[in-house]
């Protein structure tokens, strides 16, 4: 089970030599030169983190060029869920062309220490490391048409801006995550 959720303002935990569907291995290293981080916990086979692919990418592909760095972990138990082992994780990131890094956690100890509960849970980091956003992408699931608010797109733009991310917290809806 996950321990308490990340406070805003912590920093981010620490991970390492997690494998990349891409074949390279991340540390938190990897990803400390940009603007912003964003940690998606996500997995393959929950159909809310499905609806949310394509908005996933689309993010990156806004916001890779501002020096906003999308990252997705995927730390469900795969025994019971055989979907979300890695090699079809690796099926999964070449057939839907995703433009992130998708890393696997089979241990556990990232959603561990992120307090993850639930796919898709995003987790939006500043320069400093310093969580500044934790939630849901938007606020519907089912449509993007009917999207209203952008709540991690606003969360960026605000810490690009150097202001106060104005909504800082949503619930996350969809899975949970999957627990050994």
């Amino acid at each position: 089970m996950a321990t308490d959720k990340l406070n805003l303002r912590s920093t981010i935990p620490h991970f390492e030599n997690l494998p990349g569907t891409d074949g390279r291995r991340y540390s938190l290293k990897d990803f400390s030169t940009g603007k912003a981080l964003v940690v998606v916990f996500s997995c393959n086979h929950c159909p809310t983190v499905q609806a949310y692919e394509d908005r996933m990418i689309a993010f990156q592909h806004e916001y890779r060029a501002k020096g906003v760095q999308l990252v997705a972990v995927n730390s469900n138990e795969d025994d019971n869920y055989p979907e979300d082992n890695f090699d079809e994780m690796v099926k999964r990131a070449r057939q839907r062309g995703f433009n992130f890094p998708y890393l696997r956690d089979a241990e556990q100890t990232t959603a561990k220490a992120f307090g993850a509960t639930h796919t898709p849970e995003f987790f939006l980091f500043d320069q400093e490391m310093k969580l500044r956003y934790h939630g849901k992408m938007d606020d519907n699931h089912r449509d993007p048409a009917a999207v209203r608010v952008r709540y991690l797109a606003e969360a960026a733009d605000a810490i690009l801006a150097g202001k106060e991310v104005k909504e800082a917290e949503t619930y996350s809806i969809g899975c949970t995550i999957k627990w050994k």
